[in-house]
């Protein structure tokens, strides 16, 4: 239920919309309908904050026949109130995006009328489940057309058009026709969450879980629990065991230590979050092998949340070789001796490969990678780097062979996952990428239909007759 203040920010919402609203109406020539169906100008796939800022930004320049699709339940899109272990977000608070510039719009304007303009002061970073309900409040108040319970399993090129395949968790499938797509699948939208194989083959699943997964952490009570990955999420869910009554949690690293500095801090600014895309290909491969060396430390307040436990222990350059498991207990191999530990939680992220997503396993074979474009000079090779896709400069997929039957579909597909990083910079799956983000996606998006439409936007001129010089007379005259 909202309270009066968050009810009158919404009329502050639409009232500043309004202000604000030239050249906002719809223009886009629109296919009504193929064969009778009606048909999307864009689908947005993601329902979190990538989709719903996305359809946002559409709407503001005009592009209004859109449609967000989300596989989750309402109010379940994103990590937020799922899998996230955080307690508050990683970003400063003062970082905006969803709002696309509008106050009132703003996280701030949401948590000052909800919890007052002091609380607002006093705040160090905002609580995970605030961040999921000003999504919910941004969502409702915006009034974004969001479809929820749809799973989006295949893309198929007809007509100049994609047909997608939606499919609901009862198993119920629907499809609808689209011009152009935006996935906005956040982290895990191009590929798979990452366990090695030394531990799907030898551990029981009863005895470990990604950190993406539902855990039972009150069944972790008075265990000896191992965590591999020194990632921001991984000490998440360290703190979250030993919280639930852990008796032990050891989280091992390959790396001698944790890093210290985050290069996300440094990126935001207006220069690199806005022009980062037009540099050319050895400069942005520089930039991204940087940052990802350099990867992200865990936030000091995470890194406490752990540490104040006595049964937590850090063990840098202890990289986990093997496992097998005795009974309920697994032995792990590190280069320092074995360890034993009652349940394993893996926190080694993900990895890019469009086949094990069902949304693009069909065509993944043909999207042009950084590997396919590229060659690093000698000593700045990254096996990493090479795997994510080259993305044009609108951030569509391009194609490793132009002459295959899906080039032209790759065109309308649009990547604003975390996988567009080394081709955009950060962009929908970060927080702190949004604010420029978002908007150049939209804006591409919206030149490419008035380019395609452009000889029916030529007709329309030539049809307007709309006179507004009705009098050659004195005012008030009639023209005879």
């Amino acid at each position: 239920m909202q309270n009066d203040a968050l009810k009158s920010l919404a009329a502050k919402v639409h009232e500043d919309l309004e202000k604000i609203a030239y050249a906002s109406g719809p223009w886009v020539s629109s296919v009504v309908t193929h064969h009778g169906e009606p048909v999307l100008d864009v689908a947005v796939i993601g329902g979190g904050q990538g989709g719903l800022a996305t359809c946002f930004a559409l709407r503001r320049i005009g592009v209004h026949n859109v449609r967000v699709f989300e596989r989750a339940q309402h109010g379940k899109a994103g990590p937020w109130v799922t899998f996230a272990r955080m307690i508050t977000l990683r970003t400063p608070k003062h970082v905006t995006g969803p709002d696309l510039g509008i106050p009132s719009l703003t996280p701030r304007s949401w948590f000052e009328a909800r919890y007052g303009k002091e609380a607002w002061i006093s705040l160090d970073k905002i609580d995970r489940k605030d961040w999921q309900a000003y999504l919910d409040w941004y969502r409702d108040t915006l009034a974004l057309p969001v479809q929820h319970d749809r799973e989006l399993v295949d893309v198929v090129w007809q007509d100049g058009l994609l047909h997608l395949t939606f499919r609901a968790q009862g198993g119920e499938t629907s499809k609808v026709w689209a011009r152009r797509i935006v996935l906005a699948t956040g982290i895990e939208g191009s590929g798979s969450w990452h366990v090695p194989e030394f531990i799907r083959d030898a551990v029981p699943a009863h005895l470990y879980a990604h950190t993406h997964q539902e855990i039972d952490f009150e069944a972790l009570r008075g265990k000896r629990v191992g965590v591999l990955g020194g990632g921001a999420s991984a000490f998440d869910n360290a703190a979250t065991a030993l919280e639930a009554g852990a008796q032990s949690v050891a989280v091992c690293i390959r790396r001698k230590t944790l890093p210290r500095i985050n290069p996300y801090r440094w990126m935001e600014n207006a220069g690199f979050l806005g022009h980062f895309p037009a540099l050319p290909d050895l400069t942005r491969w520089r930039f991204m092998r940087r940052i990802f060396d350099l990867n992200q430390p865990p936030p000091q307040d995470t890194f406490w949340r752990c540490s104040r436990h006595d049964g937590f222990s850090f063990h840098g350059d202890t990289p986990w070789l093997a496992a097998r498991s005795e009974g309920e207990t697994v032995i792990v191999k590190t280069p320092h001796g074995e360890q034993a530990f009652d349940f394993l939680i893996i926190g080694t992220g993900f990895v890019i490969d469009f086949g094990k997503r069902p949304e693009t396993a069909s065509f993944a074979p043909n999207i042009a990678l950084w590997g396919d474009r590229f060659s690093a000079p000698e000593g700045e090779e990254s096996a990493v780097l090479d795997s994510y896709p080259y993305l044009s400069p609108q951030s569509q997929f391009l194609p490793r062979d132009a002459t295959h039957p899906d080039a032209a579909m790759l065109g309308a597909i649009y990547n604003f996952t975390f996988a567009a990083m080394p081709s955009m910079g950060l962009s929908g799956a970060s927080i702190s990428g949004m604010r420029y983000g978002v908007d150049r996606l939209a804006r591409a998006i919206a030149c490419d239909l008035f380019v395609q439409d452009g000889e029916k936007h030529l007709e329309s001129l030539l049809a307007y007759d709309a006179e507004e010089l009705i009098s050659l007379g004195r005012q008030g005259e009639e023209q005879a």
